[in-house]
């Protein structure tokens, strides 16, 4: 395969071996070695959780396939402690793939682009300071055009 790129989401919500929720990320951005980093940003919790969030994203390059990826990315988790478990529960490290530059990807344990993205602050926040001109393969909207969307005042009712 080719070198392609992939948006990765990066997000902790407790301390772990690293520390705090923010050098957890961090630890985690230095092994992907990225191309592009966003800011670390500080998010309100998700679901159920209580704690709130450190959430990245980046960019990286690589030769593997998304499930290839998928299982680097799931045994980075590991290593930092995450456990499979309980949806929406604390976590030193959740590691998602966004997108990809090779456009969609699925099959049964994978979907990308993320199902969920299009709806995520905490995902196209940081993502259109770094990549506001990628496209989502599926709705041809760019970052910045889904941020805008997801961030634009509602219209109450007449």
């Amino acid at each position: 395969m080719t070198t392609t790129s992939y948006v990765i989401a990066l997000g902790s919500n407790r301390r772990g071996r690293h520390g705090s929720p923010e050098r957890e990320v961090a630890a985690a951005l230095a092994l992907l070695a990225p191309l592009a980093v966003s800011p670390i940003i500080q998010t309100p919790p998700l679901g159920p959780s209580k704690r709130r969030f450190a959430n990245a994203v980046a960019i990286i390059e690589t030769h593997e396939y998304p499930p290839a990826l998928l299982r680097r990315l799931k045994a980075m988790e590991h290593q930092f402690g995450r456990r499979r478990g309980r949806a929406w529960g604390t976590r030193a490290i959740d590691l998602d793939i966004v997108l990809w530059s090779g456009g969609a990807w699925g099959d049964k344990g994978l979907t990308v682009p993320h199902p969920h993205f299009r709806t995520r602050d905490f995902v196209l926040r940081p993502l259109a300071t770094i990549a506001p001109g990628w496209r989502d393969p599926i709705t041809g909207h760019t970052v910045r055009q889904l941020f805008a969307r997801l961030t634009a005042p509602r219209r109450a009712p007449s």
